[in-house]
């Protein structure tokens, strides 16, 4: 039987998944969005990722997050690598149940190259991304995500060489609630521009 590694080189190339597999990706949030561009990227052959999260699993996440009913009141970096381990069990997962801060970004994601914005707080992504540039990160963001429809609107915006958003830059999710379908696009896409960044370096 093809085994999953198989599969992937057969797609990606051996080269391309070597490089997939040694790369350290970092994700700062383990809700709609991280959760979400976590199983994106072990799905595409990502083993070494670091997800910081200091949130447990709600019922009202259930509607757009990578979480089970059964998994209330875990930890959400806890409940996660128990649902990515079950796509793929030899994950080397670091998972770090902690509130990120500026002071902290640098001790967090001290091994990642690549750190995937995934937070709800407007002035939160902002210090983050900034951080993350300061120290030479390659950085996948996301800006406008809420609302029903108009899907095309999600595009993926190359800001600089170290700096990617993807959204519609636009629609604010406490007037335009956040839901599974345009929320897991931008996951996706946050995946692929990952994804996209290793290959081609």
């Amino acid at each position: 039987m093809e085994t999953f590694e198989q599969n992937l080189i057969k797609k990606l190339g051996k080269e391309a998944f070597n490089k997939i597999q040694n790369t350290p990706v970092g994700l700062a949030g383990a809700g709609g969005l991280g959760s979400n561009c976590a199983l994106n990227l072990v799905r595409a052959g990502f083993l070494r990722l670091t997800i910081v999260d200091f949130d447990k699993v709600s019922a009202s996440n259930l509607d757009r997050q990578f979480y089970f009913l059964d998994q209330i009141g875990l930890s959400k970096t806890s409940a996660l690598a128990d649902n990515l381990k079950r796509i793929n069990p030899t994950l080397k997962l670091n998972m770090v149940e902690a509130k990120i801060t500026k002071t902290n970004i640098n001790q967090l994601f001290s091994n990642c190259s690549i750190v995937v914005e995934c937070l709800d707080q407007a002035e939160s992504k902002s210090m983050l991304v900034e951080e993350l540039l300061r120290l030479n990160k390659f950085v996948v963001a996301a800006s406008g995500l809420g609302g029903v429809g108009s899907s095309d609107d999600l595009a993926v915006h190359k800001i600089n060489s170290n700096l990617v958003i993807i959204g519609d830059l636009n629609s604010d999710i406490i007037f335009k609630p956040a839901l599974s379908p345009r929320v897991n696009i931008v996951a996706a896409k946050q995946a692929d521009a990952v994804l996209d960044y290793v290959i081609e370096k």
